[in-house]
């Protein structure tokens, strides 16, 4: 008997969350605890980036290193309060977008590496 494939219903709770972060090193750091954690399934490291933004009234750039994350949408809260706790920004870059289609074997595998429960959110000790 041949096993169904999940459906597209199925992923409908699975999220892309994308972070900056001022350095490989806090990407790191941050992509490994949330991973150990269980709050995502898998952590992608890219940049430097150039960013240009608005800060406090004045335009900025600067250089920045992007943390993409897959993971489920009942997860986003406390990958949320990670990286806050984490990072050393006042108003860390951290944003969820729904994963609306992709291979049924990779959503599947996002669903099976991560927790089912969202725990709590480490202790505020290792901020940069």
């Amino acid at each position: 008997m041949q096993q169904s494939q999940p459906t597209f219903s199925q992923h409908m709770d699975l999220m892309f969350v994308y972070v900056t972060t001022p350095s490989h090193e806090t990407a790191l750091r941050l992509g490994r605890m949330i991973i150990e954690a269980r709050l995502a399934a898998c952590a992608n490291i890219l940049g430097p980036v150039h960013s240009v933004y608005w800060w406090q009234d004045h335009m900025e750039e600067g250089h920045e290193v992007a943390l993409l994350l897959k993971t489920r949408e009942n997860l986003v809260e406390n990958v949320v309060s990670v990286v806050q706790a984490f990072h050393k920004d006042t108003c860390p870059c951290v944003i969820a977008i729904p994963i609306v289609a992709g291979n049924p074997a990779f959503l599947e595998w996002i669903v099976a590496e991560t927790r089912t429960l969202a725990p709590a959110a480490p202790a505020d000790d290792e901020r940069d």
